[in-house]
């Protein structure tokens, strides 16, 4: 299984739930076990620079890399781009 987990700054905090709304098409996209899109709570004591997290697994590297080959994967993006700050990404085993 891969955990593939995205985490966003916006330039415009106040975008959050427009930037969530658009981040959840991607759930439609066919090959993940489970899709999360969530606000970041922001109670870490050290930092709360994220925004939005976007949580995904899929069974093996070749679905996540289905997923990201996806029409849909590239329209979305194309709308968030504009949106955010900074992007993270980590894909992890397990």
């Amino acid at each position: 299984m891969i955990r593939h987990i995205v985490f966003f700054s916006l330039k415009n905090p106040d975008q959050k739930a427009d930037v969530i709304g658009r981040l959840e098409r991607l759930g439609s996209i066919p090959g993940s076990t489970v899709f999360e899109v969530r606000a970041n709570t922001k109670s870490d004591q050290f930092g709360n620079d994220i925004d939005v997290v976007v949580y995904s697994e899929f069974p093996d590297l070749s679905a996540l890399k289905a997923y990201k080959k996806h029409p849909t994967y590239a329209e979305v993006t194309a709308t968030v781009r504009p949106l955010r700050e900074l992007r993270f990404a980590a894909d992890i085993e397990g």
